[in-house]
Order: C-alpha cells, then sequence, then structure tokens
C-alpha cells in the first residue's frame, strides 16, 4: 500500500510538472523590420501545428545575432546580410526590403540627393528653406546601435555614427514612423516595407524619392531602387525538428501573401 501510494506520489509530481497539452517554444529575436511579419506567419505555422508555441521578440538584429550564439534563442532576425565574421550561423533569406528616407506628408521636398542627405546628417545643411522646402529647422532622426537599418544607412552614405547630428535617436521602425509622422519638420529612415504599409493606411508620411526612383516594393522587385537589404532567419545549427519545419514553412509558397501584405518582396 505504502509502495503504491508513493508511485500515485511521483506520478502526480511528474504529470503536474510536464502537463500532457505541453507545447514546444520556440523563441525568436532580433531585426523590428522583420517581427511584424514573423507575427502573423507564427500565427498560421501555430495554427496547424498545434504542439508548437513560437515566441517573436524584438531589439534589433544585432541582438537576434546575439542570442542565437548563446543559445537564448533558436531563431534570430537579421534584416541584413550576414557579415564576414557572422558566416559560422547558417541565414535563410525569405525576402527583400529596400530602406526609404522618410518626411511628414506636408513637406513639400520629394526627392534629395545623396550628397544632400549626407549633409543633412553631418549638420552642414540645418533648415529645409536650402531644399527648396519651408523656413524651418530640419530635426534630424537617427537609429540606435545595433540596428541594421543605421549599419546600411552609413555604409551606403560613407558616413560614421559618430559623424551624424542627431536630434532624436530611436529604436525600431514604428518609432521612426511616429516621430516622422508627428514632427512637420523632421527627417529620418525606415524600411520601405512598413513606411509603405503605413503611408496606404493613412499615416501622414511621404517616402522621398532617391536617385531618381521612387522608393515602393514595385523598385526593390526590379531591382531598380538603390538602397536595399536582405531579410534573413538564423541559426546556430543546421535546423531540425520543429525549426526546420517553421523555417520551410517560412520560405514556402505557403508565406508569399503575408510577406507582400507586408510590403515585402519575397525570395522565391
Amino acid at each position: 500500500m505504502i509502495k503504491f501510494t508513493i508511485f500515485i506520489f511521483v506520478f502526480a509530481l511528474v504529470t503536474l510538472s510536464f502537463p500532457l497539452n505541453a507545447k514546444e517554444t520556440i523563441v525568436i529575436t532580433g531585426s523590428s523590420t522583420i517581427a511584424p511579419t514573423l507575427l502573423d506567419l507564427a500565427k498560421l505555422y501555430e495554427a496547424k501545428n498545434k504542439g508548437v508555441r513560437i515566441d517573436v521578440q524584438t531589439g534589433g538584429s544585432s541582438r537576434g545575432v546575439a542570442d542565437v550564439r548563446k543559445d537564448l534563442a533558436k531563431i534570430g532576425m537579421v534584416s541584413r546580410a550576414l557579415k564576414a565574421d557572422e558566416k559560422d550561423l547558417h541565414a535563410f533569406t525569405f525576402a527583400t526590403d529596400g530602406i526609404a528616407i522618410i518626411v511628414h506628408k506636408t513637406n513639400s521636398v520629394s526627392e534629395l540627393t545623396k550628397e544632400q542627405i549626407v549633409d543633412i546628417y553631418k549638420g552642414s545643411i540645418t533648415n529645409w528653406k536650402v531644399l527648396g522646402g519651408a523656413d524651418q529647422k530640419i530635426v534630424v532622426v537617427n537609429k540606435a546601435e545595433g540596428r541594421s537599418t543605421l549599419e546600411l544607412f552609413i555604409g551606403f552614405f560613407g558616413l560614421k555614427n559618430s559623424q551624424i547630428k542627431a536630434d532624436i535617436v530611436i529604436g525600431d521602425n514604428e518609432q521612426g514612423i511616429k516621430t516622422v509622422s508627428t514632427n512637420k519638420n523632421s527627417i529620418g529612415y525606415v524600411s520601405i516595407g512598413t513606411a509603405e504599409y503605413n503611408a496606404s493606411v493613412g499615416v501622414p508620411l511621404k517616402l522621398l524619392n532617391f536617385q531618381g526612383k521612387s522608393a515602393k516594393v514595385e523598385n526593390i522587385k526590379n531591382g531598380t531602387y538603390p538602397l536595399t537589404r536582405e531579410l534573413n532567419l538564423i541559426t546556430k545549427l543546421k535546423p531540425s525538428g520543429s525549426i526546420e519545419g517553421f523555417i520551410k514553412f517560412v520560405l514556402s509558397p505557403e508565406s508569399t501573401h503575408v510577406i507582400k501584405d507586408h510590403f515585402f518582396v519575397p525570395a522565391y
């Protein structure tokens, strides 16, 4: 009787510790550009795979790389190509995005040259009047360290972050959208996908033309817009099990409509 009672007690503890309906959790961290798309894809995947829960967290591409390396996340989101010292990681490109220079919708300026953008961010041009706009001080919005959008921006324009004279420093794309759409004299740069989506639903933004091309998904797709980047999922080891299953789902035609809905260009 005593042995039977002990067996029941132990069985109860095990059952409490490992519930029969427990789900496997896949933690994904990194790029705020990618996160909204992954959240929607995660919901679709979870609906078809009841035993899996996907936890998507932001923090920037650098966090995605660091967390995967430290085994804090199974998948990282990186909105750029991997660097030379990151080639130990496995990358899966699922879409292409671009970076748009954005201003408030009421700003009369519609295009800036590469040189003008550099001069604005270095503090050499400080008033919109010089560029054909209103006689107002330019409010420069820059990205925080660790954001791949910042890395691509300074790399393309030949800048160092220390050279930028920023009035406001923001983290994710949504912060950039909110800052520029509520400040009529500001200028910033964010994901084309994020900016085009927000403009399409009435947020007062203008995506500036650059090098004679409109900042549109259409021009990313046809290869004519100059400022583009890869959107990647990364892993520390070769994926297997549910991790492999989710990545294959993201890379499949089944996910195409979600990626397009977020104004990105599917990579397949």
